[in-house]
């Protein structure tokens, strides 16, 4: 059964926003917008690790700081921007959790409801996992996976083996992955490149080879076979979306769900061949992280070409749709990893940069990985 949480509400919004006038001026044209108030079924914690809900990133609006936020659940507090918890032992568990928007003057806008799951600090301990991590530029930075093997190779955590052939400069003593700057899931499942040259940033997918007609193939048992020492990972984590669907048009939303359509067809690809060669692998999905919430920073990169209220909305359209796509695969050794509630808009970004994290954030990410991880152990 799906567990997904998607209320959809009409908010009249003010014409002009002098602190994002770019999303202001789009909003007035429109006159009015929906607010789709979007939780994942599940957000996953381990004791004293802090994780958060960030309300700017569960509604469709460019003025979150208009609308009132609170969050009903047994543990945690609500905080101007965020609920927040730091969980103990002995709060080992599922946790129902309701947060409520209200207008400025008071008035119910809605509510929706997921839970909070709670593993145990000591959860797969004895264990040996091998885990591999497939992303685009957020990955390849290697700061989040840097902090996902902190957290691993702390007391309480199983044997960690990190995978994979990309080692960049940046990457930790034993981090290992598949992140590449730009790369999406089709070019994972179809990209091969005859003349790799790293310094070029030219690159084929890992995952794709030569058959025996000289034609690049789609083959992950392989990669497995050469690069896994023949052993298929236990976990395999997927961050990608970002590249795929940047470029869509936030104000067709006909032609938006199209492009997002295409995304998940090569996901599908890419998806089915690693079932095939590692059939007792779990799969992690990181729902697309919720961007930089300044306007400036957008600007700084891309000038006038993409704002961020139309990549905003391009971003939550996108989880909606991941929320829906994988539902059904959460029965086959598949789950949703919350990334985009557990970072940061404000204080996980640097000021010039749109989408790509600062080091606070970056850990977010790797936190949020981790608490998904020691669910499934």
């Amino acid at each position: 059964m799906r567990s997904i949480v998607l209320l959809i509400l009409t908010l009249s919004l003010p014409a002009m926003v002098t602190s994002q006038e770019v999303a202001a001026q789009e909003v007035a044209a429109q006159g009015k917008e929906t607010l789709q108030l979007t939780l994942p079924p599940v957000i996953f914690a381990v004791p004293n690790v802090e994780i958060s809900l960030y309300f700017d990133n569960i509604v469709l609006t460019p003025t979150p700081q208009s609308l009132r936020f609170s969050v009903d659940c047994g543990i945690g507090q609500t905080e101007s921007r965020r609920w927040v918890v730091n969980p103990k032992e002995t709060d080992v568990g599922t946790h129902p959790l309701t947060v409520r928007v209200e207008a400025s003057d008071g008035s119910l806008l809605g509510t929706a409801s997921t839970k909070l799951q709670v593993s145990s600090a000591d959860a797969g301990t004895g264990k040996s996992i091998r885990l591999l991590i497939v992303g685009d530029s957020l990955t390849h930075a290697s700061a989040y996976p840097n902090e996902l093997s902190r957290l691993l190779r702390s007391p309480g955590n199983p044997k960690l083996t990190m995978l994979g052939t990309h080692r960049p400069s940046a990457a930790a003593e034993g981090v290992a992955h598949e992140g590449y700057g730009g790369w999406t899931w089709s070019r994972f499942a179809s990209h091969y490149e005859p003349q790799p040259d790293p310094k070029q940033y030219k690159f084929s997918s890992p995952f794709v080879f030569l058959d025996s007609n000289e034609q690049p193939t789609l083959d992950v048992n392989r990669y497995i076979n050469e690069h896994c020492d023949g052993e298929a990972p236990n976990f395999v984590v997927f961050l990608l979306g970002i590249n795929d669907c940047f470029g869509a048009s936030p104000d067709e939303p006909q032609a938006m769900d199209a492009t997002i359509d295409g995304m998940f067809k090569h996901a599908e690809t890419l998806l089915a061949d690693f079932r095939k060669a590692a059939p007792q692998a779990h799969f992690g999905i990181c729902l697309t992280p919720a961007a930089n919430a300044r306007q400036e920073a957008f600007q700084a990169n891309y000038q006038d070409t993409y704002t961020r209220w139309g990549w905003k909305r391009i971003q939550h359209r996108l989880v909606q749709r991941q929320l829906d796509h994988f539902a059904e695969g959460i029965q086959r050794n598949l789950s949703l990893i919350p990334t985009q509630v557990n970072i940061d808009p404000v204080e996980g970004y640097p000021t010039d940069n749109a989408v790509h994290p600062n080091q606070s954030g970056y850990q977010q990410i790797g936190t949020s990985i981790y608490a998904w991880l020691k669910s499934r152990l």
